[in-house]
């Protein structure tokens, strides 16, 4: 690790600075960056001027790069030959507000309430990406310069799905080359426990659309006659899962990878209530393969969920018909060792030989994603988990999560690069909904873990 004294400067400057450090967190948050409205392009535009503006000020070289969408800014510390190099991923960009009659206060007024920060982006992303300019600013006019090679790369379109991401890091593969990627854009387990994610699962979105006649008809004049494709589409849908909820394609859970014996005993330590999660989805009863708790399921297993059922006629009043056509859209999440593309062959082969052939059949491709899954015994997340430690004064735990970022297979197949994940917002932080908020002890906390990360890393 770099010298402790170093350490201990970086820390203190920090906290000189915090006040300092929030206004610009604010002035970044009132910007209304909003990459899903062509009507706000400008602020996107200004929100990556003033990103590129606040790296320089901290020491670090940057530069607004085009893309086919909104622009990306790419920044680049001092280079020290024979250092690790760890590349901060993040965005600018944030979800649209939504209804604005359930927010406290304005979604681009940063309001300070009960020690958080409210305000849209305050967490996703906008206050973590800070975190990570922070710390490097503090050992670039404090620390004696940083002690590794830190780039960024800070993205204007993740809140749209990336859509040019990949293609700008072919691009710049070369300019972005780094042992690690570190990515804060996740979350802790809870208010009182950090953690570092090791995982996310992969996916794979699919539409069946099942045809029967040409046209709706009369269910008097043609019922039990001809073929129903929603009633043939809720058969075909009920097939995919057995009694014990296990999926039911064949050939699924062959390259799952089991837990091992210490996730599993990690896993059972954890603060966890099944009727408290119960309460707040605010589902009759919990529901899933059996054999495995709550968490092991949103961790470690593949599932198979039905997004949306269409067909027939779903206005006011009646019509009762038989209808041509019906549609559902599925989704499968995928866990370490299993290969999007294999899964998306034997889910097809499933559908195909379980289809009635008195309907026709279309199958429509929406996204196919690998799962991501660190490795646990880096250098890398080995000082990780003690920045962690140090920045929150507590150990974290390891912990996966139930969505899907494709960035990570990504930055893996592009750069060849482990990701880092260390998320510094609370898991309820209202991350895309009204009132999003990230405290500002956490904040201080998360960018002194990112401090310690870049000091650690040095060796």
């Amino acid at each position: 690790m770099a010298d402790s004294a170093g350490l201990d400067r970086v820390f203190s400057y920090l906290e000189s600075r915090a006040e300092s450090f929030q206004r610009d967190w604010f002035d970044l948050l009132r910007i209304a960056s909003i990459s899903a409205k062509p009507a706000h392009r400008p602020d996107v535009r200004r929100a990556a001027d003033w990103t590129r503006d606040r790296l320089m000020r901290a020491g670090i070289k940057a530069e607004v790069v085009e893309t086919a969408g909104h622009p990306a800014v790419i920044g680049e510390g001092p280079q020290k030959p024979g250092r690790p190099t760890v590349l901060h991923y993040g965005h600018y960009d944030v979800q649209p507000e939504g209804d604005l009659k359930l927010w406290s206060t304005g979604p681009f007024e940063p309001t300070v309430r009960d020690g958080a920060v409210f305000a849209r982006g305050a967490a996703d992303d906008k206050g973590q990406m800070l975190c990570a300019v922070c710390a490097a600013e503090a050992w670039e006019k404090a620390g004696g310069g940083l002690p590794i090679n830190v780039k960024f790369l800070l993205e204007g379109e993740e809140e749209i799905g990336s859509p040019n991401l990949a293609p700008l890091v072919k691009e710049h593969a070369r300019r972005l080359a780094c042992d690690y990627v570190l990515i804060h854009d996740t979350a802790k387990y809870s208010a009182e426990q950090p953690a570092v994610t090791t995982a996310t699962k992969g996916l794979i979105y699919k539409e069946i659309i099942l045809t029967g006649p040409k046209k709706d008809l009369h269910s008097g004049s043609y019922g039990g006659q001809v073929p129903n494709p929603a009633t043939e589409l809720a058969r075909l849908l009920a097939t995919f899962h057995d009694d014990k909820c296990r999926v039911t394609i064949p050939g699924f859970y062959d390259d799952v990878a089991p837990l091992s014996a210490d996730e599993k005993a990690q896993i059972a330590r954890l603060p966890h209530s099944d009727a408290e999660f119960q309460s707040e989805v605010g589902a009759a009863g919990l529901w899933g393969e059996a054999g495995f708790s709550t968490i092991e399921r949103r961790w470690a297993r593949p599932t198979f969920e039905v997004n949306g059922i269409y067909g027939g006629y779903m206005e006011a009043g009646s019509s009762t018909i038989v209808p041509s056509r019906a549609g559902a859209k599925v989704s499968m999440r995928l866990v370490a060792n299993q290969k999007a593309e294999k899964i998306a062959r034997l889910f097809e082969e499933a559908v195909r030989a379980r289809c009635p052939k008195t309907v026709r059949l279309e199958i429509l491709d929406h996204a196919c994603c690998d799962p991501y899954m660190a490795n646990l015994q880096s250098a890398g997340m080995k000082a990780a988990i003690a920045a962690v430690e140090e920045g929150f004064g507590r150990a974290p735990v390891l912990i996966r999560e139930g969505g899907t970022l494709p960035i990570l297979p990504m930055f893996k197949s592009v750069l060849g690069a482990d990701s880092l994940m260390l998320g510094y917002c609370l898991p309820t932080c209202n991350a895309h909904s009204p009132n999003e908020f990230f405290h500002l002890s956490d904040f201080n906390a998360g960018t002194r873990t990112t401090a310690a990360l870049f000091g650690l890393l040095a060796g």
